[in-house]
């Protein structure tokens, strides 16, 4: 399930690195239609990257919470859950998570699966996503980067 949760007032709009080293990169939100998730885009290890999180809510949330949960191999590397606070109806709002190095080393270079989770104070599931990355060496060429984003009108 990407974006936005059938019958809920919570829409995600969008997601981006964020990068010293290549700039603002969009994640595509767009599910393949059979349910699979996404093909993996490629990202250089040890990269420091920030996720920035656009959402708009039609209604105000109190309590958003944003659960992010990254599997290498079928095995869970790590669930981390932030809170996000209380938001009025309206936005986009982006939220900037704290900046992460991305692992580095030879061992490193598979495929990795990320959910991402809104919910509310109640638990209830506002919006999920799911797109996989590839770490690889930096400086060689990506068979799926992510694509930079388009310039924003001011």
């Amino acid at each position: 399930m990407n974006g936005t949760t059938p019958g809920t007032a919570f829409r995600l709009v969008g997601i981006a690195l964020l990068s010293e080293e290549f700039g603002r990169m969009d994640v595509p939100l767009e599910a393949p239609s059979d349910g699979t998730v996404p093909d993996p885009f490629d990202l250089p290890h040890g990269a420091v990257v920030t996720l920035a999180l656009s959402f708009r809510t039609a209604v105000d949330v109190d309590g958003l919470v944003y659960t992010e949960t990254r599997v290498r191999d079928g095995a869970v590397l790590s669930t981390i859950r932030t809170a996000l606070g209380g938001y009025r109806a309206g936005g986009p709002y982006e939220i900037r998570m704290p900046p992460e190095r991305l692992p580095n080393g030879r061992a490193v270079g598979d495929t990795y699966e990320v959910t991402g989770t809104f919910s509310d104070a109640a638990g209830h599931v506002l919006a999920a996503e799911r797109h996989r990355f590839r770490l690889c060496e930096p400086g060689r060429g990506a068979a799926h980067p992510v694509q930079a984003a388009a310039p924003t009108a001011p």
